[in-house]
């Protein structure tokens, strides 16, 4: 898991190089809630909240059905209403989300797993005048480690 979570951000990082940060979320956000800046800085994306439902298949090999989200958090310090002259920074926020979409959807970079299929998307605001855009995306993966560190043995 600790391969595909380097490409899932390097993937993240070479789609969307307007991003400022592209981390692990570690609860970075809400943090931030309580304090006069938040530990990130925006445009950012952070990965998280993994989980996983195991089977045996047999011989130590086991096939997980795996979520994660993905969140997109971007700064909304202009004014969008209508009239303002800055209407268009509604639609770059959602082009940038639908950016990330696009980036993860169907990614597949090993053939133990299937690709990466949206699930789940929200989107919320959060004090301070930020908007996140988070998705949960979800896959299957066959994961025979067991197995072949008892064969190493």
């Amino acid at each position: 898991m600790e391969e595909l979570f380097k490409l899932i951000i390097e993937l993240i990082t070479n789609k969307m190089p307007g991003l400022s940060l592209v981390d692990e979320d570690c609860g970075q956000l809400e943090a931030g809630i309580e304090e006069d800046t938040y530990p990130v800085t925006f445009p950012c994306v952070l990965i998280g909240n993994l989980e996983a439902d195991w089977t045996n298949v047999g011989m130590g090999a086991q096939k997980g059905q795996v979520q994660f989200s993905v969140r997109l958090a971007v700064d909304c310090y202009d004014d969008t209403h209508y009239g303002s002259g800055t209407e268009s920074k509604v639609a770059e926020r959602l082009q940038m989300a639908n950016s990330l979409y696009t980036a993860l959807q169907c990614f597949r970079p090993f053939g133990y797993m299937s690709p990466m299929i949206r699930t789940k998307s929200r989107f919320y605001s959060m004090p301070g005048g930020i908007k996140v855009y988070e998705y949960i995306f979800s896959f299957t993966i066959h994961d025979e480690s067991a197995l072949l560190s008892q064969r190493r043995e």
